[in-house]
């Protein structure tokens, strides 16, 4: 009788799993490489459907993507899914975070894209429901129509929802451009080719092409004015291919390197989904951090693309975003395209690729000079203090000019794993970075709570105790510190908020040179009443306690003392700090009459006002700053004479 009852149980499984009479509670839509983008994270997700007519109790139950290992994964208490209902769980890799609850779960594994099996299984390891992926594609979900017992792609994804009515066999490839983008002369005919039996459709207006869009013309498509084209392979029972893209600069000028974006225009101004637009919402479109994906070209200034793939981007900064001429951060994802962006655009770099990029159209200096942050961070070259490189570029969007901005690098963990040499994916996601206090609103990648920690240490101890000491400096690169904050005193950041630190795991807290176009706007003492001050006074933007505890030790006074001074001398000279003004200038005199006239928010006559003001400033506020620490440090003359009588000299020569 335990022998016909154990055979019926097997038929009733095989019943469950396979075929036709699939499981209540069943994996309904898988998606194995994410692209859609929330707070720098795209988890793969796995979604289940209880098709059941009541509630089930998910407690206990179990997920995997390992055959011998079902019990990979488990629900916490009290998860359960509603008749009719759907829960997600996104397969994060990461053990730190919590299970989850209600209808959004984490587990720890993630799903290969190449493709593997999934199971679910009830709390004693009895297996519910299976789905073998098949290699999937990027940003493609996989699973089954309302009744299908197949599973299948999906021409979208529909987490958490009811699936679309039609699945599809697999994805079409994508055509191939004959014709490169770039510059051309009166017009272009644009060739194309097609997979085998599919049909090409094109736009000219950004727009990823639909079944509904012109189909390409056999002999080519002439374009006889700048425009993005935009083509996709269309084939019956298949996926339509991803879209590859091109722009055509049609009797244009390229002056600098050029860096076209190409993307739908509901992710870049639609008022409810844009995110380069205010909006209707209470909070700004352009502060939701929504990453959608776009078409990359860069073109070098021989004309070449040295780049032509698809990433995802970004709305960038912090208060700039107001501005009509919004920054753009761009990220090479790999449900798009390739995982880097295989060139190096910048002067001072050695590096062969990128994982992200910033364009950035500056911040109150848009209206001013355009040049002060990059002209500024650029004398730290050749310090051992990280700082954004940056190259002079013009940019158009779906085929528009949309003006001058300087490309930069963009500060994430990625750019400081770069350069400090960390290669490993988990040691990169566990780099702290932090700015102004390291609380939680101020972190943007690991922790900053050994930061808080470290300052409140430095707050509450003397630091003339050898112990003492030998406890910060085993946490904290004081050279980095030190070269940071005579940086941001002898510029006279007045934005002294713009304060970014990271650490590498196993390394010490680290400073980088960030924001400083607030810089040589005057000769006063801001902000060195920010950085010199009481180690217990009021905490004013960023923790100022480890500079100062440090500054109470005879040892380290004198090694500060003697880093400004080294600074001044060997970067603050007015020639050098002419030439990189000059060079800037130079950039961007031929450039700024069509910026000008395409955001009217500057004139030439202003532009060369504003650059002289800040010439002027940069010229003479080095030489200020031993006067200024004196009051600050309450030095004495002859400390004074010791520190920067030859400083002094160097610099007051240079003013000739």
């Amino acid at each position: 009788m335990k022998s016909i009852c154990r055979i019926l149980g097997c038929l009733a499984l095989l019943l469950l799993v396979g075929g036709a009479a699939r499981a209540e509670v069943r994996i309904n839509e898988v998606m194995a490489q994410n692209g859609t983008y929330t707070d720098g994270h795209a988890y793969d997700w796995i979604e289940l459907y209880n098709d059941g007519k009541k509630a089930v109790d998910l407690s206990g139950w179990h997920l995997s993507d390992k055959e011998g290992k079902p019990g990979l994964w488990t629900f916490p208490g009290g998860a359960k899914i509603a008749k009719g209902g759907y829960v997600l769980i996104y397969c994060t890799g990461d053990s730190s975070l919590a299970p989850g609850k209600n209808k959004t779960f984490y587990a720890d594994f993630k799903i290969s894209a190449s493709g593997e099996t999934l199971l679910l299984s009830d709390p004693d390891l009895n297996e519910v429901d299976r789905l073998v992926l098949p290699a999937q594609y990027g940003n493609i979900s996989y699973g089954f129509a309302p009744g299908e017992s197949e599973p299948g792609f999906f021409a979208s994804a529909t987490p958490n929802k009811k699936n679309a009515a039609r699945t599809y066999s697999g994805r079409t490839d994508a055509p191939v451009l004959l014709t490169a983008g770039g510059f051309y002369q009166k017009s272009v005919t644009v060739q194309a080719q097609a997979p085998e039996g599919a049909v090409l459709r094109y736009t000219l207006n950004g727009d990823t092409p639909t079944a509904k869009s012109k189909a390409f013309p056999d002999g080519g498509l002439k374009i006889s004015k700048t425009a993005p084209l935009r083509v996709c392979a269309f084939r019956e029972g298949e996926v339509p291919s991803a879209p590859v893209s091109a722009t055509y600069l049609i009797d244009d000028e390229q002056l600098t390197p050029i860096i076209c974006l190409t993307t739908d225009d509901k992710y870049l101004f639609n008022r409810k989904t844009g995110a380069l637009v205010k909006g209707t919402g209470t909070v700004p479109n352009y502060d939701k951090e929504w990453e959608y994906p776009i078409n990359i070209e860069y073109y070098g200034m021989d004309g070449k693309a040295q780049i032509n793939q698809m990433g995802t981007f970004t709305a960038a900064g912090h208060s700039a975003r107001q501005n009509t001429q919004k920054s753009i951060a761009l990220y090479a994802r790999s449900a798009f395209g390739p995982e880097r962006f295989a060139f190096n655009p910048f002067p001072h770099r050695d590096y062969d690729s990128y994982k992200s990029l910033l364009l950035r159209s500056t911040n109150s200096d848009a209206f001013f000079c355009r040049l002060r942050d990059v002209v500024y961070s650029s004398l730290a070259e050749g310090e051992s203090l990280l700082y954004q490189d940056a190259l002079c570029i013009q940019v158009y969007i779906n085929g528009e000019y949309w003006g001058h901005y300087n490309l930069r690098e963009k500060i994430n963990k990625y750019m400081i794993a770069q350069y400090e040499g960390v290669t490993d994916d988990e040691d990169i996601d566990m780099i702290d970075v932090i700015s102004r206090t390291g609380t939680p609103r101020f972190t943007s990648n690991g922790s900053g709570e050994d930061w808080v920690a470290l300052a409140d240490f430095c707050k509450k101890n003397d630091l003339n105790d050898p112990s003492n000491l030998q406890y910060v400096l085993d946490r904290l690169d004081v050279d980095s510190l030190f070269t940071h904050a005579a940086y941001e005193i002898i510029l006279g950041n007045t934005d002294f908020t713009n304060v970014r630190l990271y650490r590498v795991p196993g390394g010490k807290w680290k400073y980088l040179l960030f924001d400083v176009e607030a810089s040589f706007k005057s000769l006063d003492k801001t902000p060195l009443e920010y950085y010199i001050k009481p180690v217990k006074g009021k905490i004013q933007g960023f923790r100022h306690e480890p500079l100062n505890a440090l500054l109470a030790v005879p040892e380290m006074k004198a090694k500060f003392l003697n880093r400004v001074a080294e600074l001044l001398v060997t970067h603050f000279t007015w020639p050098d700090v002419r030439e990189k003004f000059e060079y800037w200038q130079d950039a961007l005199r031929p450039i700024l009459p069509r910026h000008i006239d395409r955001w009217k928010n500057l004139t030439m006559d202003k532009w060369t006002a504003n650059v002289n003001a800040a010439r002027h400033y940069a010229r003479l506020r080095p030489t200020r700053i031993p006067a200024l620490l004196q009051t600050a440090m309450k030095l004495t003359q002859a400390e004074v004479d010791q520190y920067f009588g030859e400083v002094l000299k160097v610099l007051e020569a240079g003013l000739e």
